[in-house]
């Protein structure tokens, strides 16, 4: 099912869930689903609240509704695609219930050598291998995974892998894994650093603008049950900043700046 449609946010509020296997990669209990409602049926990540493993620097249990506050963000703003993302109840209890999202072959992040780093690429990077040859950590310069970078900044993403973006097989690029975001401290932790200093295009910015009065209308509604009042706040103070300063800004040495694992 295309994400893109509205049909595929109503399957994943509304049909019947049943788990197919564990995702075993993941830190936090990630089943993989087939979802089913009116005889149309897709693949869906579920994540019970139960599941997710406790974390020194975010409340317990509320990973799930980060990552339906961060669709809904998108969502109200067109910044970066998410696959449609609900809280609702499942097999083991309330968790978080996102589309499968169905991939081509396409590359979007990669650590290359910098003699295979294509021209339309942007390099984050340089460092060497486990050989000691040099390595780039270079990700596309596309404008699906620029407006996923700029929704990282809004919603203080602090782990955005390369595998977290994820070329849609309907031509988009969405991002996915965003439990640990909308902390009210700075934590921008990403491999998506490709355009530091340069100037925002005007299309984000108009994107940026909108958000702010979407948080005093139906975002802010939306948000409400999965965010404190701080947290909205600093979601805006975020994008605030970004129209003032009008360019991608730049790590700090306050924190790590990159996820590791990279993937």
């Amino acid at each position: 099912m295309d994400p893109a449609t509205p049909e595929a946010r109503e399957l994943v509020a509304r049909g019947r869930i049943e788990v197919e296997g564990r995702l075993v990669d993941a830190s936090n209990v990630t089943l993989f689903c087939t979802i089913e409602l009116g005889g149309i049926s897709a693949n869906a990540v579920y994540k019970p609240v139960a599941g997710e493993r406790p974390l020194w620097d975010f409340p317990d249990g509320t990973l799930a509704g980060r990552e339906v506050a961060t669709y809904e963000i998108s969502e109200a703003t067109g910044l970066g695609a998410v696959p449609p993302t609900v809280l609702r109840d499942g097999p083991f209890g309330e968790g978080m219930v996102q589309l499968w999202v169905n991939t081509t072959d396409e590359e979007l992040v990669d650590v290359r050598s910098p003699d295979d780093v294509p021209d339309d690429w942007r390099v984050v990077l340089h460092a060497h291998d486990r050989t000691g040859e040099p390595a780039v950590l270079a990700h596309a310069d596309r404008e699906g995974v620029r407006d996923l970078a700029v929704l990282d900044i809004v919603v203080n993403n602090t782990d955005r892998k390369g595998g977290h973006v994820l070329a849609g097989n309907n031509g988009r690029i969405y991002g996915v894994d965003h439990g640990i975001c909308l902390h009210t401290e700075p934590k921008l932790r990403t491999v998506l650093w490709g355009w530091v200093g340069d100037p925002l295009p005007e299309e984000v910015v108009e994107k940026l603008r909108g958000l702010r009065p979407a948080l005093d209308g139906e975002l802010g509604k939306l948000l409400e049950p999965h965010l404190t009042g701080g947290e909205m706040r600093a979601v805006a103070e975020r994008a605030d900043r970004l129209l003032d300063e009008r360019v991608f800004p730049e790590p700090t040495d306050d924190w790590r700046a990159i996820p590791w694992p990279l993937f």
